[in-house]
């Protein structure tokens, strides 16, 4: 009984519920700031994450405006059955430059940080104009109309500069070649060569299925099979996830 009168003196009182709460918020704050800097780095040292190509970032956008993270999340969580399923668990640096990132907070469909590469490009575009035609049991909505729109991504160059003032590399090499990378990594007659060099492991060729022009559908897909094939993790040393 008399912890309740205590507590009611507490809760009576707004100045003291004011300080008390200001103190509660500041250990529990300290808690978990101080460990950030006793050590190096919060972001786990791996090789090959890089900016996204502009074919790339233009499906990135369309994922977004389509709402896709609404029903898929882009995060492996460090549990064994998801790593039977997807692989490997998603690390921080996957997503360092993702504006804003991808991570999901359900799953009504499967999870797609590591779709890249899981399937072909007519898969992808067969699933996206009748997902059940390669799904029967899918409940995702159609997009049959990402391959009937055709995409102008002529403003790249703004695009890449922008994410630059936040922080994503993009050298001024990268945003000179901008519109030139988003026609070539779509088109199956391109020299690709300088496209790999600023972008490696990029997937390049026709993606809808129509190569007389470059469609949304493109994009979407172009990003979709990028995603978690940036990172060799045959290659990547557990002791330096710890540092």
């Amino acid at each position: 009984m008399a912890f309740w009168k205590k507590h009611e003196k507490v809760e009576t009182n707004v100045i003291l519920m004011l300080v008390l709460t200001l103190i509660t918020v500041s250990i529990g704050g300290l808690i978990e700031i101080v460990p950030l800097y006793t050590i190096q780095n919060t972001i786990e040292r791996v090789e090959g994450v890089r900016p996204y190509s502009p074919l790339e970032l233009a499906g990135r956008n369309i994922y977004i405006r389509e709402g896709c993270y609404n029903c898929h999340s882009q995060q492996v969580r460090p549990f064994r059955d998801e790593l039977e399923r997807y692989g490997h668990y998603s690390l921080a640096a996957e997503s360092m430059y993702d504006h804003p990132f991808q991570w999901g907070s359900k799953r009504t469909g499967p999870d797609l940080a590591r779709v890249g590469g899981k399937y072909s490009n007519d898969w992808h575009a067969a699933h996206m104009i009748d997902p059940r035609a390669v799904v029967p049991e899918s409940i995702m909505p159609a997009y049959p109309f990402l391959a009937e729109r055709v995409l102008d991504f002529s403003d790249a160059p703004e695009h890449l500069k922008t994410l630059r003032v936040v922080g994503v590399p993009y050298s001024d090499e990268m945003i000179e070649a901008s519109v030139e990378d988003f026609e070539a990594q779509a088109s199956n007659d391109a020299d690709w060569d300088g496209l790999l060099a600023r972008y490696p492991k990029a997937a390049t060729g026709d993606f809808d299925g129509d190569p007389t022009r470059l469609t949304e559908m493109d994009a979407l897909i172009a990003y979709m099979q990028i995603l978690g094939r940036m990172v060799d993790f045959a290659e990547v040393d557990p002791a330096d996830l710890k540092q």
